[in-house]
C-alpha cells in the first residue's frame, strides 16, 4: 500500500526504551520519572473514580480543571484566558500539537521548525500537506539564528514551530528571542505553535517567556503545556492548549474528531490538585535543578564533556574523548555494552551536523543516577 508517511519510522524513544529493557540497561533515554506523581494527586484520582466521575467530560475539558488552568495562567504569565474560549484540555500534549498543525496547515503551507527538532512536528505537518522548513539551531548554545529565519520566510510560510525549554538540548528561550519573533511575524498571516511542556523546568534563575507573556505574540500563538511533565504523570496523556478564540474554534474541530475528550477522573483529580496545591509547580524548578546538579556532579570524573542544562530535566553530554562512532551507533553500544540507554541527536535533524553529543534524561531517582553515572564513570 502507499504510505502517507514514507519516511517516518518508529520514534527514537520506543526504540531505545525498548533496547534498554532488551538488554536491561538503565533506561536514561526515554524522558519518564521513575518516580511515582504526588501522593495527594493520586488520592484524588481514586476519590474521583469511586466517585461516579467515569463517563464523558466535556470535548473542552471539564469547567473546573478550565478555570485553574485559567488561574495559573494569569499567575505565572499575567494574561487573563478565558477559559470557555480560548482553553482546551487534550490527550497529551503531541495531541495538542496535532491538532494546531492539522487546524491552520493547508496542503502548499510551509512550516518553520529548529533541528533539533521534536519527532512529531514534521509528520503532522505532513499530514496535512505541508512542507517542513528545517532551520538549525546554532551550535554550541542551540540558539536561534534570526538572520535565518528572515532568509527562510516565503509568502508560503504559515507557522513557525518553537519549543522552550528545548528538548532535547535544555536551550532556553529569551525575550529577546520572543521580541525578534513578533517583529518578524508582524503583519503577516504566520502564526506560531509555542511547545511548552517543560515551563517549570528552567534552572539558576532564569524565567520561562511563554508566548503568553508577549501581549503581540499571543494574539497569534498556540501554547501548548503538559500536566504529565509538570506533576509526573506522563502515563496520563494529558495536556492543554491556550490559544485566541478565533483559533481555538479551529483547534477544537480537530480536537473533537482525534480524541474528543480526556478521562474524567484525571481531570477532576488535577483541578483539585492545582487549587489545593499550587506549590508543587512553584518548587518545580528548584527540585528539578537539584536532580539536574546530582547528575553533575555524580558525571564528575567521567571522560564525558558537558554544560549543565539550562532548562528541561535532559542533559547533553558530548562522548569524543570516548568513541568517535556516530551518536546512534554509540548510544546503541552504550546500551548493549554499558548498560545506560541514552538518545542520540542526528534523529531530531533533517541534516545532522557531525557530533558526539547524546542526551541523558535525569528526572529519576537519586539511586537510579547513582548507579547509571558509576557505569558511566567507568567508561
Amino acid at each position: 500500500m502507499r504510505s502517507k508517511l514514507p519516511n517516518t519510522g518508529t520514534t527514537i524513544f520506543t526504540v531505545m526504551s525498548r533496547m534498554a529493557q532488551e538488554y536491561g540497561a538503565i533506561n536514561l533515554s526515554q524522558g519518564f520519572p521513575d518516580f511515582d506523581c504526588p501522593q495527594p494527586l493520586r488520592e484524588r484520582v481514586s476519590h474521583y473514580l469511586n466517585d461516579r466521575r467515569n463517563q464523558y467530560p466535556p470535548m473542552t475539558g471539564i469547567p473546573e480543571l478550565r478555570q485553574q488552568i485559567a488561574i495559573k495562567v494569569r499567575d505565572y504569565y499575567g494574561f487573563a484566558a478565558d477559559m470557555d474560549q480560548e482553553v482546551t484540555v487534550t490527550s497529551g500534549a503531541t495531541e495538542a500539537l496535532f491538532d494546531a498543525i492539522q487546524a491552520t496547515v493547508a496542503p502548499g503551507d510551509e512550516v518553520i521548525v529548529f533541528d533539533p527538532a521534536y519527532d512529531s512536528y514534521e509528520p503532522a505537518v505532513t499530514l496535512a500537506g505541508g512542507r517542513t522548513v528545517h532551520i538549525p539551531l546554532q551550535l554550541p548554545d542551540f540558539s536561534i539564528d534570526w538572520s535565518q529565519v528572515k532568509d527562510r520566510l516565503s509568502p508560503r510560510t504559515r507557522l513557525i514551530i518553537i519549543n522552550t525549554p528545548h528538548n532535547p538540548s535544555g536551550a532556553v528561550m529569551s525575550r529577546e528571542d520572543m521580541d525578534t519573533l513578533a517583529t518578524l511575524t508582524r503583519d503577516r498571516d504566520i502564526l506560531v505553535l509555542s511547545d511548552e511542556v517543560y515551563e517549570h523546568m528552567v534552572f539558576d534563575g532564569g524565567i520561562h517567556e511563554s508566548v503568553l507573556r508577549h501581549p503581540e505574540l499571543r494574539e497569534r500563538s498556540f501554547a501548548v503545556f503538559s500536566f504529565g511533565k509538570t506533576y509526573h504523570a506522563t502515563g496520563w496523556k494529558l495536556a492543554y492548549c491556550v490559544t485566541p478564540p478565533a483559533l481555538t474554534t479551529e483547534f477544537r474541530k480537530v480536537h473533537q474528531f482525534v480524541t474528543f475528550t480526556s478521562p474524567s477522573f484525571i481531570q477532576y483529580a488535577l483541578a483539585d490538585f492545582m487549587r489545593d496545591c499550587p506549590e508543587h509547580a512553584r518548587e518545580l524548578p528548584l527540585f528539578y535543578q537539584e536532580k539536574r546538579d546530582t547528575f553533575v556532579q555524580l558525571m564528575t570524573g567521567s571522560r564525558f564533556q558537558l554544560t549543565p542544562s539550562r532548562g528541561t530535566y535532559f542533559q547533553l553530554v558530548d562522548y569524543g574523548n570516548i568513541s568517535r562512532l556516530p551518536d546512534a551507533e554509540f548510544a546503541n553500544w552504550l546500551t548493549r555494552e554499558v548498560g545506560v540507554a541514552a538518545i542520540p541527536l542526528s534523529p531530531f535533524y533533517e541534516k545532522a551536523p557531525e557530533s558526539t553529543l547524546i542526551r541523558f534524561c535525569f528526572c529519576k531517582d537519586d539511586s537510579t543516577l547513582q548507579a547509571a553515572t558509576k557505569l558511566l564513570r567507568a567508561l
